[in-house]
């Protein structure tokens, strides 16, 4: 590692727009950078489905939400071109003292570059060509967790890096329709959905094991996991209820801090649950839990033994690692658990 940077900044601009696990995973680059420079103010990059999970962090004084997806569509160039021109000339605008690129894409770059900061830092393994925008590049590594990646940046910027924390905006529980403040039944979390079809456990193992389990289980996702919600309610033998598509972002963080323990696919959710110490179980299967693993040491990576995972990809005829994968291995490994957590 390069020697720190001098550097004492009044304005820090963060670019980490996704996805939801990644935003998690970089809360201790955020907690890191707050401690180094406590008067500094921090604005952030976020894309519009993840403003959720930061919006009224005491840590962010203002958040730049885009609509990265709408950018992609053909038929919003007009709109898109007008969008990424005020943003570039708002940023502009802020003169930022340091700027980050933690996404480290094109898109990131080039948003990146539009601020004109004396200072901008990535990645030297930056894909799409986003590490010619930046002034100062680190290497964070590749067979590294994604957590332990960010803050190289942060220790690059001299900051301490003793003590990981993932601080979390607070929420008032007792204004959601959805949370029972009242309610101290004991659940499990079972998050059956994910990005890639490649990294979905099948429904039905899901509903399997919460019919096994001596508690409850809540089911949590987006509104496209309703469906694979409704199945494993039916395969748990109604011992499973769904909340799929029915929480937003800071409800769902909630209903997973009030977990005994989570049973999860390699998710956005998985990585909050890890992140507030709720104990995970994940199930992986095309994807390197060395890198986007539950991080801290009191989870259980479940994997089955195939020698072409992990292949990354997103798309398979067989899905061996996932469809090889047994409740019985699963709900085994699990029950050997139970005892310590309930």
């Amino acid at each position: 590692m390069a020697e720190p940077l001098a550097i004492d900044p009044y304005k820090i601009l963060v670019v980490k727009p996704s996805s939801l696990g990644d935003i998690v995973h970089s809360l201790p680059f955020l907690n890191a950078i707050n401690k180094r420079f406590p008067t500094a103010e921090v604005h952030w990059v976020v894309a519009k489905e993840f403003e959720g999970l930061l919006d009224g962090h005491p840590m962010i004084k203002r958040l730049r939400v885009i609509n990265k997806d709408a950018w992609k569509k053909i038929g919003s160039v007009k709109e898109t071109l007008g969008e990424l021109k005020a943003l570039f000339r708002d940023l502009k605008k802020e003169n930022y003292d340091l700027v980050i690129d933690l996404q480290g894409l094109l898109r990131s770059g080039i948003i990146t570059a539009a601020t004109g900061a004396r200072i901008r830092i990535g990645f030297k393994e930056a894909r799409e060509g986003s590490r010619l925008f930046y002034t100062h590049k680190v290497e964070g590594g590749k067979d590294i967790h994604a957590v332990d990646r960010y803050l190289k940046i942060a220790d690059f910027l001299g900051c301490d890096m003793s003590d990981v924390r993932f601080p979390f905006p607070s929420f008032d529980s007792t204004s959601s329709p959805i949370l029972d403040p009242s309610s101290s039944e004991d659940y499990a979390l079972i998050v059956p959905g994910a990005r890639w079809r490649t990294k979905r456990w099948p429904p039905e193992n899901f509903g399997e094991i919460a019919s096994l389990l001596p508690l409850k289980s809540i089911i949590v996702g987006g509104k496209a996991d309703r469906d694979i919600a409704d199945e494993i309610v039916a395969f748990s033998k109604r011992k499973a209820i769904s909340l799929a598509g029915k929480t937003t972002l800071k409800e769902l963080v909630e209903v997973i801090r009030g977990a005994r323990l989570v049973i999860s696919n390699d998710s956005g959710p998985m990585h909050i649950a890890a992140a507030l110490g709720i104990p995970v179980f994940a199930i992986f299967g095309p994807t390197d839990a060395v890198r986007t693993g539950p991080y801290g040491k009191r989870h259980r990576i479940i994997r089955e033994n195939i020698s072409c995972a992990p292949c990354f990809k997103t798309q398979c005829e067989n899905m061996r690692c996932m469809k090889n994968l047994s409740v019985e291995k699963v709900f085994g490994i699990i029950r050997s658990d139970l005892q310590q957590l309930l």
